[in-house]
């Protein structure tokens, strides 16, 4: 529910896994006089005013906003997109591998040539789809139905099917910024453009019978994150008729060695320029040594039937389109149909290929493994899964080495009703814990579920402000081995949850919790949360609660449609935002406190062209009424070695504790901006990353006088803040995953109100598997 991660692990692990499955088997200045002048030798200027392309590009910044669908009051197209995956590179002792055997004879004998560099190629998946895209551009409002879909290799994995789909974004060239793989690249046709690349006018030549300017552009930096190609720009109306881009060869991509994209426009009528085609290539390594074996990941988008202004109402397109698998899986006629781009021999190949690998007892286990490397579960019979394998094993100083074991209902991805429980075990501790949940979805239209459930088990309730009331939600109950104090702050939680939510619109999710719980120290003798309640002393709590929850998340998408979706975010810059009122209610189930709290969280990722990615969050709460310990705002620590955002990671378990806070958290990657200006250090192809953490908060007298434990309850009054900077992409090849942070504490630096030290400065590491 809460971003808490370094990155989404299951979207770049769902890519890791095919890939590993392919390797087994306006400016304002005055206007020049624009001449018809072609240069067919690159050349530099040194004012960009000197240089005829600046005159042209003019020109076509003028008309970025009045071009294509924004002519319109409203539009619709068609959409036709195919994307496939085939290994590079094959010879023939990679054919000889063991893994290989009994499906050899079927594998190889369709094998194909590379349209890239005429090479043997394997193929490995093939997704198509068609969609139609409604819109309206005052207000901006869009929606976009699957007419159809159709995929092979994963027929039974639309979780990893979408994930592929998802590894791409529809290209506007007219934006400053382009999106490849959450990587902000500057659009040659950026207004910024003449900062970033070199332009010639190298030609003019016609395309779809318009003559045109031929523009090529280079970067000036052949180090940073940036493209180079040519633009194609209609001599009469300085439109984009035409751009063919490609990464340069010493482009800083994580598992990627090249990508180009291929953009074909058009012009219905004498005003409107709207794009027909999409063409992108990610070229996908290891190592980026030649002859080595890669990916090849290809996406073809074409865009026919565009409609104008035919009024359609905002009833249309706000309502939800919920595509059923029986209204989306087509037989063979229909794509032969509505297909408006031929498959090559080789694409054919691929549904030719699994159509007989199917039934072959190998493949079924290695598509096995895929499946259990993306979700976590292991599938037994027609209805159980076992799992998340991923939580097996945790480890913390109150149990010890804990083990933990689980399993849910899965008939199948689109499941209206689910059942799940987990049992666990610590070894220092010896003790059981256990939980379990059910829930059910009466319609995927607005979402409207019921579900409740039961949990006895040991928590670390000082990690997390803004926290989910559900059961089966992250526990934070395990840490890691490698800590730089104790991680002895555990409670023992008993606790019924029952909620209800639903969708009313796309993305808005209302949620109604009812909770009860009893919550004491998991060990006295190493955390205490004793408090007084009307003088009297009390080693453990009741709270029975109600919590409203309002949850808005605009552009986010799902592959699945069930009671438990799976979401699509690796490649968003969408917002999150959260509000939640919580109600304690006393005396119902012997709960000891009435109280009011009121939070508030906010994320939002950002892409700052070529100078990187920048993560925000702000949160902010506050307790109306004098509150113990148990029930307090726990501003996050993370006392671990290991990377966590959105917590602070020099600040000790219940270092500070706050009736009212508001804390934020930035973080800025510049995706190698200022190593690739610096001698030798451009050539390790490392990236730069600078974080700022602050909170502030204060405590009431009542809350301080009601603790009795060994806990101080001590406030930020003053904001605390820390700061530092990481170096990420380390690594060898194109596998650079290591990343390493370097933080100061700048303030509270004589803070010793738990048992474990204050620490000035710590260094944190972890493994990124992002692009």
């Amino acid at each position: 529910m809460f971003e808490d991660s370094m990155f989404d692990k299951k979207f770049i692990l769902s890519f890791f896994l095919i890939w590993c499955s392919g390797l087994l088997f306006s400016q304002t200045e005055k206007e020049n006089e624009i001449e018809s002048v072609v240069i067919k030798s690159v050349k530099k200027y040194k004012n960009k005013k000197e240089n005829p392309a600046y005159a042209i590009m003019q020109q076509v910044w003028k008309k970025k906003k009045s071009n294509g669908l924004l002519l319109h009051k409203d539009y619709k197209y068609k959409t036709y997109e195919k994307i496939d995956f085939r290994l590079d590179n094959i010879d023939s002792s990679f054919t000889k591998k063991k893994v290989f055997r009994g499906l050899d004879s079927i594998i190889f004998k369709y094998n194909d040539t590379s349209e890239i560099a005429g090479k043997a190629v394997l193929p490995l998946f093939i997704t198509e789809s068609i969609s139609k895209t409604y819109g309206k551009n005052d207000p901006k409002k869009e929606r976009k139905d699957l007419l159809a879909i159709r995929n092979s290799g994963l027929k039974n994995n639309q979780i990893v099917a979408k994930t592929i789909q998802n590894m791409y974004k529809d290209i506007n060239i007219y934006d400053n910024t382009i999106n490849y793989l959450n990587l902000g690249f500057t659009s040659p046709v950026s207004t910024d453009g003449f900062g970033v690349f070199d332009y010639n006018i190298t030609d003019t030549i016609e395309v779809n019978a318009v003559r045109s300017y031929e523009i090529r552009f280079t970067p000036k930096n052949p180090e940073a994150l940036a493209l180079k190609g040519r633009l194609y720009i209609s001599m009469d109306k300085y439109n984009v008729m035409k751009v063919e881009m490609e990464t340069n060869k010493r482009i800083n991509i994580n598992f990627v060695k090249n990508i180009a994209t291929d953009l074909e426009f058009d012009n219905p009528d004498d005003s409107t320029f709207i794009p027909t085609r999409n063409e992108t290539t990610l070229n996908l390594v290891l190592n980026d040594k030649d002859g080595a074996k890669s990916v090849i990941a290809k996406r073809v988008a074409n865009y026919s039937d565009y409609e104008f202004d035919k009024g359609i109402e905002d009833s249309f397109l706000n309502k939800i389109y919920i595509p059923e698998d029986e209204l989306v899986e087509k037989d063979e006629n229909y794509w032969l149909e509505n297909r408006t781009e031929k498959l090559t021999e080789g694409e054919q190949n691929i549904y030719k290929m699994y159509d007989e690998l199917e039934n072959v007892p190998k493949y079924k286990r290695i598509i096995k493994l895929v499946e259990i490397g993306n979700t976590g579960y292991i599938h037994f019979g027609k209805w159980l899964d076992f799992g998340n394998i991923f939580q097996t094993w945790g480890y913390n100083d109150i149990e010890g080495l804990r083990l933990r074991a689980g399993a849910r209902t899965y008939f199948g991805k689109n499941d209206m009703w689910r059942i799940q429980a987990y049992t666990a075990y610590g070894f220092r501790d010896e003790k059981w814990k256990f939980g379990g949940e059910a829930k059910y979805m009466f319609n995927k239209t607005n979402r409207f579920q019921i579900g409740g459930g039961y949990r006895q088990d040991v928590l670390q309730l000082g990690v997390q402000l803004t926290t989910d009331e559900g059961i089966m939600t992250r526990s934070f109950a395990s840490s890691s081995v490698l800590n730089s104090g104790e991680t002895t702050s555990m409670s023992s939680v008993k606790q019924y949850n029952f909620f209800t939510s639903i969708e009313p619109w796309k993305n808005f999710q209302i949620k109604l919790d009812a909770t009860t719980q009893n919550i004491r120290s998991a060990d006295s003798n190493l955390f205490n949360i004793d408090y007084y309640r009307q003088g009297v002393l009390r080693n453990d709590l009741n709270d029975t609660k109600l919590t409203t929850t309002l949850i808005f998340r605009p552009g986010i998408k799902f592959s699945t449609y069930g009671v438990d979706r799976y979401e699509m975010t690796a490649l968003a810059t969408n917002p999150s935002l959260i509000l939640k009122y919580t109600k304690g209610v006393g005396g119902v189930f012997n709960s000891d406190f009435n109280y009011n709290k009121l939070q508030f969280y906010y994320y939002q990722p950002v892409i700052l062209g070529n100078w990187g990615r920048l993560f925000a969050n702000v949160e902010a709460g506050k307790n109306f009424e004098s509150l113990p310990l148990a029930l307090q705002n726990v501003l996050p620590a993370n006392q671990s070695y290991g990377l966590q955002r959105g917590v602070f990671s020099l600040m000790n378990y219940y270092e500070f504790v706050a009736d009212s806070y508001a804390v934020l958290f930035l973080e800025h990657h510049f995706n190698g901006k200022i190593f690739s200006q610096i001698p030798l250090i451009k050539k390790l192809k490392l990236r730069e990353v600078a974080f700022f953490r602050s909170g502030v908060g204060s405590v009431k007298q009542g809350s301080v006088n009601m603790n009795a434990g060994n806990m101080q309850l001590s406030a930020p009054e003053k904001p605390y803040y820390e700061y530092g900077f990481g170096i990420e992409n380390i690594g060898f090849g194109n596998f650079r995953i290591l990343r390493i942070d370097f933080n100061w504490r700048g303030n509270y630096l004589n803070h010793n109100v738990t048992s474990t030290p204050v620490r000035k400065f710590g260094i944190q590491f972890g493994f990124q598997m992002n692009f």
